[in-house]
């Protein structure tokens, strides 16, 4: 369909109020008829705070069954034979044949469904041909994280490759100078961070003008994270009459103002169930008696047979449940916020390539992790909002494989998670177990470790640069100053000649175990003036250990420790050693 033809798109200054419900309604819809549910299982009931889907005008065009059914460039087919792409996912099917005629799109799919190459394909096929003029991308894609925008990147690259057309990666965390660099020298498609983007555009490297389709792509955890002023500031630099095509796992009512600003008669598509439950997954409650029996539980999981990763609420606790693990023979490391990017990154390939079986993560991970044959995930810690558990379960089951995934429940705990389950759609095995019960070898593999300490090596803390990305919501300094965050997570600039101060310094043996490689997580510290001027005190070690746990569980953009108060007292003391 030419864009002539489509209904004239409607202007950003829309009013929200017109047609959406009464504040408050949709969680009282979503909260009635929970009365009578049996112990232990959850009824299947949508999110108590979706939107109502916009209707589409234009009737959409009918999926397809195969590949070669579509208008897609001969190259892209050859390489999706090269890839052992051989039959479209659903999503990508019922989505493709109308993005490719230049329709928006408005999809949902759960993680791990196919969305990458349903927008991917189309994004090349409509770019393909084009050449890019320095600084000026023709195709954007925004995504919350730099672990998403990596495996978008990885994804996208051979097929980009195959069309002749040149990728940039922009997020926070790495050189902003060398990012620079790759736009000056030309890209077609940018994947990029909503902060790192708008700073490249503030300094002139970058403008949007000419880019004529745009993928929002995980809309809701950037709503979630508080993105949306700069992904708004960003969409409206974009070509006027462009594609807009936005993907999630969820729709919730955050972006139901992108909807209605920047979506034209979009095809609808949801390839699942509302709260995206999966059907190749299965989901375990599994009630423990106390917080002691419950270390025991998620030590013998992680001694399983096979890669898990164990979801804690806090990076504190992520790097103490990761310390015990080494100390018991596990070989297990920690991925949260508090890495620097390069830090994560080698995690990430360690844990892929085998050398680290167990990850200890928090929702920093969540979303944009890829792992092939990943069978298993477990709740240590649940999450307090549904989105949560589906973007943590999501790691596993991935591309219409099988997996599970297990939460580890306190008494305490127990009507929260019903509620859970509840808004998730999803009714959970539950069974009542024991560190030493067979039913949690057979759920899990669950197996006493072998006791013998064990060595991974640590990534190693570089200094991040002076340009690293700020907060979504707030420039950086131009020195960088304190308080700095990256997309994603809190990486703070580290100063390595304080942690091997702090190392060297015998009244500080304390603060220096935090980057020991016995803890297993060689975390650097930011030490206080103070703190550098005496030669690394101890409090360093509190400030990059304690103190950093309370900056990362107070901040909402930065995608993990944005749970309530109330989260933390429940969480004070789990998954940790």
């Amino acid at each position: 369909m030419n864009r002539s033809e489509r209904p004239a798109r409607k202007r950003p200054t829309e009013s929200r109020t017109d047609s959406r419900p009464a504040r408050g309604t949709a969680r009282a819809q979503g909260s009635a008829g929970r009365g009578g549910r049996s112990k232990g299982a959850a009824r299947a009931v949508a999110p108590p705070q979706e939107f109502t889907l916009p209707e589409t005008v234009t009737p959409a065009l009918p999926a397809v069954a195969a590949f070669d059914e579509l208008e897609m460039p001969a190259a892209l087919l050859k390489t999706l034979a090269a890839q052992d792409v051989t039959e479209p996912f659903p999503i990508q099917a019922a989505t493709l044949p109308n993005s490719l005629a230049g329709r928006d799109l408005l999809g949902r799919g759960r993680t791990g469904s196919g969305k990458t190459l349903a927008f991917g394909l189309a994004l090349l096929s409509r770019t393909a041909g084009r050449r890019a003029e320095p600084g000026a991308p023709l195709a954007l894609v925004l995504v919350p994280t730099r672990e998403l925008a990596q495996q978008v990147t990885d994804a996208l690259t051979p097929y980009a490759t195959s069309v002749q057309l040149r990728l940039a990666t922009v997020v926070g965390g790495l050189s902003i100078n060398k990012q620079a660099g790759a736009l000056r020298r030309g890209a077609e498609v940018l994947v990029a961070t909503p902060g790192r983007l708008i700073d490249l555009v503030d300094r002139g490297d970058c403008r949007l003008d000419q880019v004529s389709v745009t993928v929002l792509d995980e809309a809701d955890q950037m709503a979630d994270m508080g993105f949306m002023p700069q992904v708004t500031k960003l969409i409206k630099q974009v070509e006027p009459d462009g594609q807009r095509m936005l993907f999630s796992a969820t729709l919730d009512k955050n972006i139901d103002r992108l909807v209605r600003m920047f979506l034209t008669d979009p095809v609808v598509h949801s390839v699942d169930p509302s709260a995206g439950a999966v059907t190749t997954m299965e989901h375990h409650v599994l009630h423990i008696a106390d917080e002691t029996e419950k270390k025991a539980v998620a030590l013998r999981i992680a001694a399983r047979d096979g890669r898990v990763i164990l979801f804690v609420d806090t990076k504190r606790s992520a790097d103490r449940f990761a310390k015990r693990l080494l100390a018991s023979g596990v070989r297990a490391a920690a991925l949260h916020g508090g890495r620097s990017q390069p830090q994560r990154n080698r995690t990430l390939d360690q844990f892929k390539n085998g050398q680290v079986t167990a990850l200890v993560a928090t929702n920093v991970a969540a979303r944009g992790i890829h792992v092939d044959d990943l069978d298993l995930v477990v709740n240590v810690d649940p999450p307090v909002d549904h989105k949560d558990y589906v973007h943590r379960g999501g790691r596993t089951a991935r591309a219409g494989e099988s997996g599970s995934v297990v939460t580890l429940v306190l008494p305490a705990q127990r009507r929260e998670i019903t509620r859970l389950m509840a808004d998730a759609g999803i009714a959970p095995k539950t069974a009542r177990v024991s560190s030493s019960d067979e039913e949690l070898t057979r759920l899990t593999g669950a197996r006493e470790p072998s006791g013998v300490p064990v060595t991974i090596e640590i990534p190693q803390q570089a200094a991040a640069p002076a340009d690293a990305s700020g907060t979504p919501s707030r420039r950086r300094s131009p020195r960088g100053g304190r308080g700095r965050r990256a997309e994603s997570g809190t990486a703070q600039r580290q100063t390595p000649r304080a942690g091997r101060g702090a190392s060297a310094a015998g009244g500080a043996a304390a603060g220096a175990g935090r980057g020991s490689a016995a803890g297993g997580q060689g975390e650097a510290s930011r030490p206080s003036r103070r703190a550098a001027s005496a030669g690394a005190s101890a409090s360093a070690g509190r400030a990059g250990g304690q103190g950093e746990a309370r900056r990362g569980a107070g901040s909402a953009p930065q995608g993990e420790g944005r749970a309530p108060r109330s989260r933390n007292r429940r969480a004070r003391g789990t998954g940790a050693a």
